[in-house]
């Protein structure tokens, strides 16, 4: 299906002066290792989103436990499939930003009034990205 075909029954929305399109995931670690991966875990891992289970019960979890244990092997884990000598490092990070940048270009070719961005959602990651 072309970009700008609509199924038969899609409504008729009124002319607008431009898209947004906002790409977004719940991010990903700076770094492969223990101090990023210990913050990216804490961060990740603290999202209720990510783990439902009763906040107290999972603080003592994840603070007692999971971050004493966890950085060292999930950066090793990461630093396999990490980008080193690229400056997006995470794979995950390049990827949403190539989309961004594809999508962006596939909406200028239509001639279509659009600004794409990705995001990292996690709460203080430095990502994002324009196009």
């Amino acid at each position: 299906m072309p970009l700008n075909a609509k199924p038969s029954d899609h409504p008729n929305f009124p002319p607008h002066g431009r898209t947004g399109l906002l790409l977004v995931n719940l991010g990903t670690p700076e770094g492969t290792d223990k101090k990023n991966m210990r913050k990216y875990l804490k961060q990740f891992l603290s999202d209720p989103r990510v783990i439902e289970v009763a906040r107290p019960l999972w603080w003592l979890i994840l603070n007692g436990i999971i971050l004493n244990v966890r950085p060292k092997k999930s950066g090793a884990l990461y630093d396999r499939i990490w980008l080193h000598g690229d400056p997006d490092g995470s794979p995950l990070r390049k990827i949403t930003r190539l989309q961004a940048e594809h999508l962006a270009k596939t909406f200028s070719r239509t001639g279509s009034s659009s600004i794409t961005r990705c995001a990292m959602a996690s709460r203080r990651s430095r990502t994002s990205c324009k196009s």
